[in-house]
């Protein structure tokens, strides 16, 4: 049934059953629109396509659980196609986990379909059997909200919200600096709806209004980026180092001198036309062997940290749980050119299932993806990691830069965001570039530059604006040699308020609506 039939159908006509069967049906097909809106493909009219089409069907579905039901075909067409890059995990010791890569991906969409299904209902609790504005109203702030749910319960997975949509542009992605990727995302959603709504209503001022939010979004963040760019940090010039290690090869025992070499080589490598490194950065994990009890490997790591400088790199460390069992941490530590360690970072976002088994006792016959059977544990509390040379970073390992965080209040600004990550486990898919957005969109919002290591791709250091200044491409194996930016003097309105003003755009549109839904 097309968009045309959809809006021509007055709600009650006959063959109600038919109506329904094409409501299912295009539900998930719309959801799976929706994902061609995400990096790496950024499809411009995908969203208004999926949402407009979305708020169409919900007008034709008048129960709460005919709108339960739709939004979690919906969700479910999104995550399948939005989230297939998950099985290339599964690929990299495909005699165990091969067979369970469709099944986990389908559990996956499933599981995750409930926030979508939860969004639609509660759009249409707040609008009653209401259609046209009411309801859309409804639609934007139930959708928003089932997002923040979605990177909030239990361990929270706040992966392609709708905000990361923008992100094609520059510009309007600088409204993440106003009201955080969240805000963001409810911009987005009602940009794609109102046209629908306009079409609906057969009148030009939902269309207008959608026009005005997105240049309204799009001049702030292009007068911000006209600012001028802050000055890089005086003697500091960083050497990203990009090894590429196939996973298959990350911890295989004969492998881990070979992966050693060449961090090393890298490193050392003479820098063309640029001045030498004072720092080093390495990626997730990136020495194969347990530093903090391997003198010996400290010293040969020492070897390439810079005089006055240090070397930043991804580590395991050993650790214990509070029942004494043990554990690992995943670290990011600073060595001096000694070979000492001086400060780290110990991940506090855990992935399930790949550094932990979540619910272990009841799980037991479902295996961690990587390698070996203890789990990892979370650390203390983020906070900024202090180097020699270097102004305070804020780091974020792999998975946690999915996550909007801000530095806690009455404790020193950070000056850049650290984030080091390997997504070898997802090779060339869509995954690696999905989860590199999400990183750039953590510095716009906290007006902060990047330094990203990747062990395969894609690294990159951007500016306080979350323009990329140096990039090294999936694949490669490489380095970057860039001065660090520097960050942007005063707080960014997110890093000050943080989710506040999404907040109250929710609940203003949950109360118009509300009030759209008494009115004749």
């Amino acid at each position: 049934m097309t968009t045309a039939a959809l809006t021509a159908v007055p709600v009650g006509a006959a063959q109600p059953a038919q109506v329904s069967a094409a409501v299912w049906l295009l539900a998930p097909v719309l959801g799976a629109v929706q994902a061609l809106a995400f990096a790496p493909l950024h499809v411009a009219v995908a969203l208004p396509i999926a949402f407009g089409g979305l708020f169409l069907l919900l007008e034709r579905t008048r129960s709460l659980r005919g709108a339960f039901v739709l939004g979690w075909l919906f969700g479910v067409g999104s995550f399948l196609v939005g989230l297939s890059w998950i099985t290339e995990a599964f690929a990299v010791d495909a005699a165990r986990f091969g067979a369970l890569a469709l099944p986990a991906l389908v559990a996956l969409a499933a599981g995750l379909g409930l926030f979508p299904a939860l969004s639609l209902a509660a759009a249409r609790l707040l609008a009653g059997d209401r259609r046209g504005a009411p309801l859309a109203a409804a639609l934007m702030a139930a959708w928003a909200a089932g997002e923040w749910l979605r990177g909030t319960v239990l361990t929270g997975f706040p992966w392609n919200i709708a905000g990361y949509s923008l992100g094609a542009s520059d510009a309007l992605l600088q409204a993440s600096a106003l009201i955080g990727i969240h805000g963001a995302g409810l911009l987005a959603v009602a940009a794609g709806i109102l046209p629908a709504l306009a079409v609906r209503q057969r009148r030009i001022w939902p269309a207008a209004l959608a026009v005005m939010l997105l240049a309204g979004a799009w001049g702030h963040g292009a007068l911000r980026l006209a600012e001028v760019t802050p000055e890089p940090v005086t003697g500091v010039h960083l050497r990203i180092v990009q090894p590429n290690i196939a996973q298959d090869l990350k911890w295989a025992e004969g492998e881990r001198e070979a992966i050693l070499a060449r961090l090393l080589s890298l490193s050392a490598q003479a820098a063309e036309g640029t001045a030498p490194p004072t720092h080093v950065v390495w990626p997730e994990s990136a020495v194969p062997y347990l530093i903090a009890e391997a003198p010996a490997i400290r010293a040969r790591l020492a070897a390439v940290v810079p005089p006055d400088g240090a070397l930043l790199t991804g580590a395991v460390r050993r650790s214990v749980t509070q029942e004494g069992r043990p554990a690992l941490l995943n670290s990011i530590v600073a060595l001096d050119a000694r070979g000492e360690i001086t400060a780290a970072y110990d991940k506090i976002r855990l992935v399930p299932f790949g550094e932990y088994q979540p619910l272990r006792r009841i799980l037991a016959a479902l295996p961690k993806l990587t390698v070996g059977e203890v789990d990892f544990i979370p650390g203390a509390p983020r906070r900024a990691l202090s180097a020699v040379g270097l102004p305070p970073a804020w780091p974020l390992i792999c998975y946690e830069a999915i996550f909007p965080t801000r530095p806690p209040a009455g404790e020193a600004a950070p000056g850049w965001i650290l984030t080091v990550t390997n997504d070898a486990w997802f090779g060339t898919s869509w995954g690696p570039y999905q989860h590199a957005l999400a990183a750039r969109v953590r510095g716009i919002e906290l007006g902060l530059p990047v330094v990203r290591a990747a062990n395969s791709g894609i690294s990159f250091v951007t500016d306080a604006y979350g323009r990329e200044m140096a990039r090294l491409p999936l694949a490669t194996a490489g380095v970057l040699d860039v001065a660090l930016p520097g960050a942007i003097a005063e707080a960014t309105p997110y890093a000050r308020w943080g989710d506040l003003p999404f907040a109250l755009a929710v609940m203003l549109l949950a109360v118009t609506a509300v009030t759209l839904r008494r009115r004749p």
